[in-house]
């Protein structure tokens, strides 16, 4: 067995990292007015504990509410510009020591214009077209990291982790806590019992102060978004606008443990002699497994697995795959990854959960000590996901072998909203290993402008066989990857640069980099003009961008111009359209293209869509190495019925023609219906409809003329909170082609029984 290779974090990255924490924590990096310069003076609120206990129905009739501290909303900051929100909202906010509390009245003078219908939680592509609240929660006051909840009239819920320095609104991430809403005649009203326990903070028995924001979205012909202090566009961060609450002590989070066990039972059957033979009925699993929280602190968590259930109850969201050179990305939907996991995003994704397949278990903690964020997992897989990676395309695959991998993440607060990081992930297995390590930072060099970095090495040793089956490097080797990017975000000005370089050798087998062999540059700026209340826009751009990318030998291999605008008006109408100019290389040749994209949405009233995207143009046809014609026009709809019944459908059409002779179409169609009984159970059907039709003379492989496969799933859903879950499901798949009538191939059946136990 070879020996594997660790390697050192080297001098000069450390003296990097000592660096920039010097400079960025010294008075002079900005100076006092420069401070005083970055955002308006927030207001500070008192918040008292609860006069009397708190029912959580939405109607707010509790002494305990008459007695909180109320919150006004009294800027829209968009579309308007700061200007008086155009209806009053009230928000109540107060506490004991379980729980944080908050209370919404939202005043409309057209209540029966109020948009609110039933969905499953973080359903939020429909969400946002409701009426609804947030709160934004940032519980270490350090204006880098926020808990948000939403919810809508009927108390349908959507939570998030905000992170500031990352860009990141993550709604995958989901809390315990309690809500409820009620509509009447002046408006409707809101309920929040957030437990303390879902929260992290500091540890103090002394008062403390959070930040907080309170905002309302009211959407009608265009959605005006109200806030409980100014958002100015002329100020690059969000967390350090916000208004700040005291008083807040005494909170107690109980020992802080929730035990999630788990139980799946799933049965496959599979059509082994396709397509003639008969499906045949597959073995009964039975797969226990139990997932273990535990806040050690206030702001530091535990999380441990055993045989975790990271099943994943919805499809994917189909994606064409046809003419395609680099691995298509999917996101991570499995809990167990997604406690903290804004803590682990960095510039380059060294970090790509779904890389880990089918564990036997799993540790993780994360959490934040002063001014040092920490997150460490680890996952002992069954299985092997790999992508090699290049300059013109990539390859991936699946290797059954046991894989011991390993992620460690340090981030440390310089100055007054800048951070830097260190970064490690491991997977190693026999006669394998990937090493990835390197430092990071966020700069905030102004109230505007922004500073991103990244470096990381790998060390990487594959298999003889892998080496050998997708050419891949022998024996151990290393590479580099740094990016970095320059942003500024002003009110009608925004502008960027950014730098990549990645050698060849770099691997990131923990992470999801499908590209290598580049340096590549890009710059873009964009101009905004803003409309006022009752014009015939609400927000136009213009914008140009362009970028080039070499490889390593200096060769041209990518370089584009863009020219784009866009339009933003009544009705929730966006209108956008982009000219490229494109020079790609593919097998030694440089193919010129020219590209037009485009893409408008509606939302006419309450629970209706439409959008449509595509482009046509110039296109490399990778299978047959020649340039060709293409267009590409992708339709959707969203159509709710009343406040229970939610249509979407999606189709996806491609079209590739060389000199007027159609080398392919391809029809990719989605559907799915759901219906909500309540706030905590629907039932949904999915099918997905793939057919592709090709000219195989006009191909240089043998291709079938022909090919067509069939996705459907329907799901029933009874969820108590995100963990105390009731699944019963079936999906099946079929597939035809050129020669065999569609036929099923495969179908199953499963029971998923979940249940959080928190003291």
């Amino acid at each position: 067995m070879r020996q594997y290779r660790f390697f050192p974090i080297t001098a000069p990255i450390l003296m990097i990292l000592v660096l920039t924490s010097v400079i960025f924590s010294s008075p002079i990096f900005l100076s006092n007015q420069e401070k005083n310069k970055q955002e308006p003076s927030a207001q500070h609120f008192i918040v008292t504990p609860a006069t009397s206990p708190i029912k959580v129905d939405g109607i707010l009739d509790e002494q305990a509410w008459t007695e909180a501290v109320v919150i006004k909303l009294p800027y829209e900051w968009l579309p308007g510009d700061n200007i008086p929100s155009p209806v009053d909202t009230d928000c109540l906010v107060t506490f004991d020591k379980k729980y944080f509390y908050v209370a919404f009245r939202c005043y409309d003078p057209e209540a029966k214009k109020i948009r609110a219908h039933l969905m499953d939680r973080d359903s939020t592509d429909t969400f946002i077209q409701d009426d609804h609240v947030v709160i934004m929660v940032d519980t270490f006051n350090d204006e880098r990291r926020a808990f948000q909840f939403r919810v809508n009239p009927l108390g349908v819920q959507a939570d998030a982790n905000f992170s500031e320095s990352e860009g990141y609104e993550d709604f995958s991430w989901d809390a315990i806590w309690n809500s409820r809403g009620r509509i009447s005649d002046w408006g409707y009203a809101v309920e929040i019992a957030i437990p303390f326990s879902q929260l992290r903070f500091t540890e103090s028995s002394e008062g403390q102060t959070w930040g907080f924001g309170a905002e309302r979205s009211y959407p009608r012909s265009v959605r005006h978004r109200m806030s409980s202090h100014m958002r100015r566009r002329d100020i690059g961060c969000i967390l350090c606008q916000q208004n700040k609450i005291t008083g807040l002590q005494g909170m107690t989070t109980g020992l802080n443990i929730e035990i999630d066990p788990t139980l799946t039972a799933i049965r496959t059957d599979i059509r082994e002699d396709f397509p003639a033979g008969a499906v045949v009925a597959g073995d009964e699993e039975l797969d226990p497994g139990v997932t273990f929280r535990w806040g050690i602190t206030p702001n530091l968590i535990l999380n441990a697995t055993a045989n975790p259930d990271f099943s994943q109850v919805e499809a994917d969201v189909a994606q064409l795959d046809v003419n395609t050179r680099f691995a298509l990305y999917y996101p991570e939907k499995r809990p167990f990854f997604l406690e903290g996991a804004d803590f682990f995003l960095t510039p380059v994704q060294a970090v790509f959960t779904r890389t880990v397949a089918d564990p036997d278990g799993g540790l993780k903690l994360t959490g934040k000590l002063g001014k040092s964020a920490i997150g460490f997992f680890a996952a002992y897989d069954r299985i092997n996901n790999l992508i090699f990676p290049a300059n013109q395309g990539s390859v991936s695959t699946s290797i059954d072998q046991d894989v011991t991998s390993g992620v460690l993440r340090y981030r440390r607060d310089v100055g007054r909203n800048s951070t830097v990081g260190l970064l490690y992930t491991g997977r190693t297995a026999d006669d394998y290993y990937n090493h990835v390590g390197g430092v990071d930072g966020f700069l905030r060099l102004s109230r505007t402008k922004e500073l991103r970095f990244q470096y990381l090495h790998s060390e990487t040793d594959y298999t003889d066989a892998t080496s050998s089956d997708f050419g891949q490097p022998s024996g151990h080797f290393g590479g580099d990857a740094f990016r970095a990017s320059f942003n500024h975000f002003g009110r009608n000005w925004t502008y960027g640069l950014s730098y990549n370089d990645r050698n060849p050798t770099f691997r990131a087998d923990y992470g999801f980099v499908p590209r290598v062999d580049i340096r590549s540059a890009n710059a873009q700026i964009t101009r905004r003009i803003w409309g006022k209340r009752g014009e015939w826009f609400t927000q136009i751009t213009f914008s140009a961008g362009g970028n080039v990318t070499y490889d390593h030998e200096g060769n041209l291999t990518d370089s584009t111009v863009a020219l784009e605008t866009s339009y933003f008006g009544p009705l929730q109408t966006a209108i956008q359209v982009t000219y490229f100019r494109e020079r790609e290389r593919f097998l030694q040749e440089i193919y010129d293209k020219d590209q037009l994209s485009f893409y408008t949405e509606i939302k006419p009233a309450g629970g209706i869509r439409f959008n449509i995207m595509g482009w046509l143009g110039d296109v490399i046809d990778y299978s047959n190495a020649r340039k060709a014609s293409a267009l590409n026009v992708i339709p959707s709809a969203e159509i709710i019925l009343g406040r229970n019944i939610n249509i979407n459908f999606r189709h996806d059409f491609q079209r590739f023609t060389l000199r007027g002779d159609e080398i392919f179409e391809a029809n990719l169609s989605q559907l799915k219906v759901v219906y909500n009984f309540n706030l905590r159970m629907f039932v949904r059907g999915i099918i997905q409809y793939l057919n592709l039709a090709r000219t195989p003379a006009l191909y240089v492989d043998p291709v079938p003329r022909k090919m067509q496969t069939v996705f459907t799933q329907i799901l029933f859903s009874y969820k108590l909170n995100p963990q105390t879950v009731f699944f019963l499901g079936y999906s099946d798949n079929y597939f035809g082609e050129t020669g065999i009538d569609i036929a099923q191939t495969d179908r199953t059946f499963f029971i998923k029984l979940g249940y959080a136990w928190t003291k």
